[in-house]
C-alpha cells in the first residue's frame, strides 16, 4: 500500500528551467593596433532581403525617404541649375538620388554615391599645400553598400574605398571621390547603424506568428482527419490512403463499405490554446514604436484620437528634420552644396492655435498652478 504522508513530499528544481534573458556585450569598430582598419557590410544582403520581404518593413524605410526628400528641396539658382543636372546612372534626378540614398542608410547603416567631378586641370594636378584640387561635382552615381569596404589608417581616419565590381582588382576611391552618409555613427566606429539590427526579432516574431495563423487557417479550410481502416495489410492501407488524399484535394465524395473505415477530424477548439492575434497586435504596435513610424503616417488610425494623433506626428517630424538635417550638413560637407530640404507639412502652426483657442478652461490645473508659481 502506498504511503500517503505529506511529510514524505518532495522539492523539485525549476529555477533553471527557463534561461534568463541576457544580452550579449559588444564592442565598437573601431581602428586601433599598429595597422590600419578595414570593414565591409557583410549582413547587407540579409537586411536587404528584410527589406524586400517584409511589407510592414519595406513601408516604413520608403515612407522615410518619401517624407524626407519626397517634396524636394530649395536652393540658390546656381546650385539649383547645377543639381537639376544630376542623373545618377542616367535616368535619375537628384530627389530621386537623396531618395535611394535614404533607403540605403536606413537598410544597412551607410549609403555610398561616387562624386562624378567637371573634368578640369586641377583634377590631376595638386597644389603647394599637397592636396588634389578637384573639380566641382556635376553627378552622383550610387554604389551597392554591400560591395564597398571601408580602409582607414590606425588613427581611424579614412585612407580610401575599395569597391568589389566583380573584377580580381576592386577599383578604388580617395575618400573626397566617395559621397559617404554614415547614418547613427557611434564613438569611433567607421561605418553606420542599420535600424533593421535593433528590430530584427521583432520582425522575426511577428512574421513567425503570422505563418503560424496561416497554418491554422488552412487548416479550417482543409482539416486534418484521423482514418481508423479495418485492416493492417500494407497494401490496402496505401491504396486507401491515395483515394483519401484526392478526394481531399478534389472536394469529391468517398464511399466505402460500413464498418470499414472510421474517420475524426482532429481540430483545435476556439480559445483552447492561446489566441495569437493580439500577440501579433502587439508586435506590429512595437514594431512602429521601434522605426519611430507611427501607424497613423501610414494610413492606420485605430484607436487613434485626433490629439494623439497630432503629437504622433510631432514627433515623427522631428525624425525627418533630423534625418533632412543629415542629408544637408554631409551634402555641405563632403560636396560644397547648400540645400535646404522642404518638409512635406507642418502641423506646429496648428498645434499653437488650439492650444490658444482652448483657452484656460482646457489647460490641465496642475500646469496651470505651475504656471502661477513661475509668474510670482
Amino acid at each position: 500500500m502506498a504511503v500517503r504522508d505529506l511529510n514524505a513530499a518532495a522539492m523539485g528544481n525549476m529555477q533553471n528551467l527557463v534561461d534568463d534573458y541576457s544580452v550579449a556585450t559588444a564592442v565598437l569598430d573601431s581602428a586601433g593596433g599598429t595597422m590600419g582598419y578595414e570593414w565591409q557590410n557583410t549582413r547587407w544582403t540579409q537586411y536587404l532581403g528584410y527589406y524586400k520581404t517584409i511589407p510592414e518593413l519595406g513601408s516604413t524605410i520608403d515612407t522615410k525617404a518619401m517624407w524626407t526628400a519626397g517634396k524636394g528641396y530649395k536652393a540658390d539658382v546656381k546650385t539649383k541649375k547645377l543639381l537639376d543636372d544630376f542623373r545618377g546612372w542616367g535616368k535619375d534626378t537628384f530627389n530621386a538620388i537623396m531618395e535611394n540614398c535614404v533607403r540605403m542608410y536606413n537598410i544597412g547603416g551607410d549609403a555610398f554615391c561616387e562624386i562624378i567631378r567637371e573634368k578640369t586641370i586641377f583634377n590631376t594636378i595638386r597644389t603647394w599645400a599637397g592636396l588634389v584640387k578637384k573639380g566641382k561635382p556635376v553627378n552622383l552615381k550610387p554604389l551597392d553598400p554591400g560591395r564597398m569596404k571601408i580602409v582607414v589608417n590606425k588613427a581611424g581616419m579614412i585612407l580610401r574605398y575599395e569597391y568589389n565590381n566583380g573584377s580580381a582588382t576592386p577599383t578604388t576611391y580617395a575618400p573626397e571621390d566617395i559621397f559617404h552618409l554614415a547614418w547613427n555613427r557611434l564613438g569611433d566606429e567607421i561605418h553606420g547603424i542599420s535600424i533593421i539590427q535593433k528590430i530584427e526579432n521583432i520582425i522575426l516574431m511577428r512574421n513567425e506568428a503570422m505563418s503560424d495563423m496561416k497554418t491554422v487557417f488552412h487548416r479550417y479550410v482543409k482539416p486534418l482527419w484521423i482514418w481508423s481502416l479495418d485492416t493492417d495489410d500494407a497494401t490496402k492501407i496505401a491504396a486507401f490512403q491515395a483515394k483519401a488524399d484526392a478526394i481531399i484535394n478534389t472536394g469529391n465524395n468517398i464511399y466505402v463499405p460500413k464498418g470499414a473505415v472510421e474517420a475524426e477530424r482532429v481540430s483545435v477548439p476556439q480559445y483552447s490554446t492561446l489566441d495569437p492575434l493580439p500577440w501579433i497586435e502587439n508586435l506590429t504596435s512595437y514594431f512602429y514604436q521601434a522605426t519611430n513610424i507611427p501607424d497613423v503616417i501610414l494610413g492606420s488610425a485605430k484607436q487613434t484620437t485626433e490629439a494623439s494623433a497630432k503629437i504622433l506626428y510631432l514627433a515623427f517630424q522631428q525624425s525627418i528634420e533630423k534625418n533632412q538635417l543629415f542629408l544637408e550638413e554631409n551634402l555641405r560637407a563632403q560636396l560644397g552644396l547648400e540645400v535646404n530640404f522642404e518638409f512635406p507639412a507642418s502641423i506646429e502652426a496648428d498645434l499653437i492655435k488650439d492650444t490658444k483657442k482652448d483657452g484656460a478652461v482646457n489647460i490641465d490645473k496642475k500646469e496651470t498652478q505651475v504656471n502661477l508659481r513661475g509668474n510670482k
